[in-house]
């Protein structure tokens, strides 16, 4: 056997059959491997002497996909070089796959990007049955595509339609059932050790050495753009990914659908050519160097702050107490639950916890019928929720969550509860989203092992978890958070303490603009089609009606009374006098009340109200969209920089991050700090785009100081 020194390939005839070849991965790298160049010289040598090819994994990953890190220098200037160098990469997976001999991948662990992009190359796919297992193209997630020959070879194999809904739109991570029953895997054994032999059986039986695409006889499956039964349908396409889209600025998804579309058209050379012209424009565009810094680089750096500090064993709860069996409460049971924990759910009475256990169970039954879990692990998990309406149950719980209304005395109430039942070890923790966690912690005799976890809702499904470190919170407990964070499968964003922390201050202020602009007689219709052609994942107004306007107006009474008791004057915002009419002339407090910005029926959604046309008089010029849009992402960042300036944030990373995951901001922006460096002429640009709007909106939109001495230092927000 011969390896390349670094160059992560290693090949020999298979030692029980020296009639195949046997190309190992060292598992380490990702997409074309270096070294896979001389493995290919090396069959094409031997290829008399041998009957097939097995690529192989030494390790737990079959490939990887390759480091796009790239993507943060490329500029128009290397779009000749990065052709060059793409095209090259696609040579030579053709080269291998038109070797003259049959080859399979045996994919003994994922296989993602580029990486699976390499077993594409081979005539068949084996895979092992595990579930931890996933194979995928998810490159539309960093604002790229499939390239080296992926997309091209996806869409050969699968049809256009197929290949587009099934694997590259959405860039879904399949596990081995779901990918041979789409077709991207042919075979699947119980066992990594019985790849190999499965390898050689089909190999035995002399197969086909030419992919589908190399027959004369292939026809594409679903017919190509030419084919009329295809062909009629081929318009929705575009239009059904202007509608997924909403307007906004995500150019992969659009690239990726005309590649495929033109490559189908295309002998396969010229079909590569096409997918690699869409894929170098990508990478030197300005959205997927923001999406690779958010989802790369920053998730990178944020997940890193998870590991622990120090030398102590993980926290690993097994019992959580959480108290409130209200919307959030209920779900975090079920987060916790998942987890693995013994979980008490307390409420005031045994029928509210009872109200949310069966929250749990409908997200239960919903995994079931759509084959995420089985009927015994919903039942396992199910059993681990015990509802309750008595304090004492939660005694002995290693962590305990309160999580009722945003009620400071409420909130203070439930933790003096807590605090005369806890054990000296617990943790204890309180989901508020404004309250600053420093008072909170009056009511606890260990505010050093208090510690604010701020989740998301839905929080089954929100990924992010926002931790907020008190005056008095020690390290060690927000390592103990972080490895709660861990244990729920989150991720985790560490801020300091203040009214608001960090995500709701920045979310506040895109609701307030949002409103603003009602008052200023924008029609309401264009503020939601602004902040979804923006790239929010939810409309502004809807939003506000799921938040509720009556929580809006205790948050700010809560922000009024603090600035009151610090001797601090208080900005009126013209989204208070909207707010305030609607609750106590219209008695519209959102979609929990069944009327607000929009009208319901029978909780749905129905339209937006139409008295929301008395609410301003009738603007005299309605601003373009694009303003809109920058009117709120502006303003988000704005208030992000604050928060960098006072301390909340303690990275640029967790900022990105925490923006994205955590209340929308768009991601093809990187993150709300990452927006202003991507903006066209970077911060210098931002700034003075800041002070446009301020002219023409008022002082909010004035960058502050620290802002003014970035551009000054040319320098843009980064970590050390």
């Amino acid at each position: 056997m011969r390896k390349l020194d670094g160059g992560g390939v290693s090949w020999a005839r298979d030692d029980d059959d020296d009639s195949i070849g046997v190309v190992t991965l060292d598992g380490r790298g990702g997409g074309v491997p270096r070294g896979l160049g001389d493995a290919v010289e090396w069959i094409e040598r031997e290829r008399d002497g041998l009957r097939g090819v097995v690529l192989r994994s030494s390790g737990s990953v079959f490939c990887g996909d390759s480091d796009p890190g790239y993507v943060l220098t490329a500029s128009r200037a290397d779009a000749a070089r990065l052709a060059g160098e793409i095209a090259g990469a696609a040579a030579l997976l053709r080269r291998l796959e038109t070797c003259g001999l049959p080859v399979v991948a045996a994919i003994g662990g994922n296989a993602i990007g580029d990486g699976f992009g390499l077993a594409l190359a081979a005539q068949r796919r084996i895979a092992v049955r595990w579930g931890e297992i996933e194979v995928g193209l998810p490159q539309v997630r960093l604002g790229l595509l499939p390239g080296r020959g992926a997309l091209t070879r996806t869409v050969r194999l699968l049809g256009i339609s197929e290949a587009l809904t099934g694997v590259l739109l959405q860039g879904q991570m399949l596990d081995p059932e779901r990918a041979c029953k789409l077709g991207l895997i042919d075979e699947l054994v119980d066992h990594p050790t019985d790849l190999l032999a499965a390898a050689r059986s089909w190999i035995a039986a002399g197969p086909e050495r030419r992919q589908p695409w190399d027959r004369a006889d292939y026809r594409m499956p679903g017919g190509t753009p030419a084919s009329p039964k295809l062909a009629q349908f081929l318009p929705a396409y575009p239009a059904n990914l202007r509608k997924q889209l909403k307007g906004a600025a995500y150019p992969a998804p659009r690239a990726i659908l005309a590649a495929a579309v033109e490559g189908a058209q295309l002998e396969f050379d010229g079909a590569i050519a096409v997918e690699t012209r869409y894929l170098v424009e990508l990478i030197c565009g300005q959205v997927a160097t923001n999406m690779v810094q958010a989802f790369h680089v920053d998730l990178e750096r944020t997940a890193g702050s998870r590991r622990r500090a120090f030398g102590a064993s993980e926290f690993r709860p097994a019992r959580v107490a959480v108290l409130g069996a209200g919307m959030m409460g209920a779900a975090i049971a079920y987060v916790a639950a998942a987890a693995g924990s013994e979980v008490v759910l307390r409420d005031v009475s045994t029928e509210a916890a009872e109200r949310g256990k069966a929250y749990a169970e409908g997200v239960v039954q919903r995994a079931v019928e759509r084959g995420r879990a089985t009927p015994g692990e919903g039942a396992a998990l199910l059993g681990r929720i015990q509802p309750t309406s008595a304090i004492d149950d939660a005694a002995g719980s290693e962590l305990v969550i309160e999580a009722v209304f945003e009620d400071a005395s409420l909130k203070a109430a439930v933790l003096a509860e807590v605090d005369a039942i806890a054990d000296n070890s617990s943790l204890i923790a309180s989901n508020t989203s404004t309250l600053p966690i420093s008072d909170l912690a009056a009511s606890v005799s260990r505010p050093g092992e208090f510690i604010g976890l701020h989740f998301f809702s839905p929080a089954e499904r929100m990924p992010l978890l926002e931790i907020i470190a008190g005056r008095q919170t020690s390290p060690e407990t927000i390592a103990r958070a972080l490895d709660v964070a861990r244990l729920f499968g989150k991720t985790a964003i560490v801020v300091n303490d203040s009214r608001g922390f960090f995500t709701s201050r920045v979310i506040t202020r895109f609701i307030d603009e949002a409103i603003a602009m009602l008052a200023e007689g924008i029609p309401p219709a264009s503020i939601e089609q602004a902040s979804l052609q923006a790239g929010y994942p939810a409309a502004a107004l809807q939003l506000s009606d799921e938040l509720s306007l009556e929580l809006m107006r205790k948050i700010r009474s809560g922000y009024k009374a603090a600035a009151a008791a610090e001797g601090v004057a208080w900005e009126t915002v013209a989204a208070e006098g909207v707010i305030d009419e609607m609750l106590d002339i219209h008695h519209r407090p959102g979609r929990a009340g069944g009327a607000g910005f929009y009208e319901y029926l029978d909780g749905k959604r129905t339209r937006l109200w139409p008295g929301l046309r008395e609410l301003a008089a009738t603007v005299a010029q309605i601003p373009a969209l694009g303003e809109l849009e920058e009117r709120m992402l502006f303003i988000e960042a704005l208030e992000a920089v604050k928060c960098r300036d006072e301390g909340v944030i303690r990275s640029v990373a967790e900022a990105n991050v925490g923006s994205i995951l955590g209340i929308g901001f768009p991601a093809w922006t990187g993150g709300v700090l990452q927006y202003i460096n991507g903006y066209a002429g970077g911060p210098t640009g931002f700034v003075a785009r800041a002070h446009e709007l301020a002219s023409l909106y008022g002082e909010r939109f004035e960058p502050t100081g620290s802002l003014l001495e970035l551009t000054a230092s040319g320098d843009g927000f980064a970590d050390p």
